[in-house]
C-alpha cells in the first residue's frame, strides 16, 4: 500500500487542479468534466474529489484563487508600479472577467462582482496615481471601484468581443486621467 500524500504533496495537487480546472473550463466551456481536469492536472479524479467534492466546490475555489492573485498582483502594483498601476491593473481585471466568464456561468450564482471589486484593494494604486499626476484631480476610490466593477459585468455578459472590451476599457480609463 502507498503512503499517504504528504501536506506539500496535497498542496502541489491543489494547485495543479486548480490551474487545470481553469485551463479546462476555459477552453472547454460548461461541457467540460471534473475528469477532464484530473487528467489535464496528471491526477487520479480521486484526488480532485478529496480536494472539491462537488463541481460547484471546484468553481468556488476557482474564483477565490482568482480574487487572492487579483488582490496579490494589487499589492505588488502599489509596491512596485509607477503612477500608470492602476490603469494596468484596471485592464487587467476586467480580462480576468471576461476569461472567467464560464465559471461564473457553471456557479449560477451572483458572485458579488462589486463585492470582489471591492476587496481587491485599489486605493493605495489610486493614491500611487495621484502622487503621480496620472489620474485627475478628485477620482475617488468607490468611483474607481464602480466603474471597474460595471466593466468586469460588461466583460462577464459575454456580449463583449475582446475588441470591444478593449476600447470600453480604454475609454474608461481615458476618463479618469488629467
Amino acid at each position: 500500500m502507498a503512503d499517504p500524500p504528504s501536506r506539500a504533496d496535497a498542496i502541489r495537487n491543489r494547485a495543479r487542479i486548480l490551474a487545470a480546472a481553469a485551463e479546462v473550463f476555459d477552453t472547454h466551456g460548461t461541457s467540460a468534466s471534473t475528469e477532464e481536469v484530473a487528467r489535464t492536472a496528471g491526477v487520479a479524479v480521486g484526488t480532485v474529489f478529496r480536494h472539491f467534492p462537488t463541481k460547484a466546490d471546484l468553481l468556488t475555489a476557482l474564483m477565490k484563487d482568482l480574487r487572492e492573485r487579483l488582490a496579490a498582483r494589487a499589492a505588488v502594483l502599489a509596491e512596485e508600479g509607477d503612477g500608470t498601476a492602476l490603469f494596468t491593473f484596471f485592464a487587467e481585471v476586467v480580462e480576468y472577467a471576461a476569461g472567467a466568464r464560464t465559471v461564473v456561468h457553471l456557479l449560477a450564482a451572483d458572485i458579488g462582482v462589486d463585492r470582489q471589486v471591492a476587496a481587491l484593494g485599489m486605493e493605495v494604486l489610486l493614491a500611487r496615481a495621484e502622487e503621480a499626476g496620472t489620474v485627475r484631480a478628485g477620482v475617488r476610490a468607490d468611483e474607481v471601484t464602480a466603474l471597474l466593477a460595471a466593466a468586469c459585468h460588461g466583460a462577464l455578459s459575454g456580449g463583449w468581443t475582446p475588441d470591444l472590451r478593449r476600447r470600453t476599457v480604454a475609454r474608461l480609463l481615458d476618463g479618469l486621467r488629467p
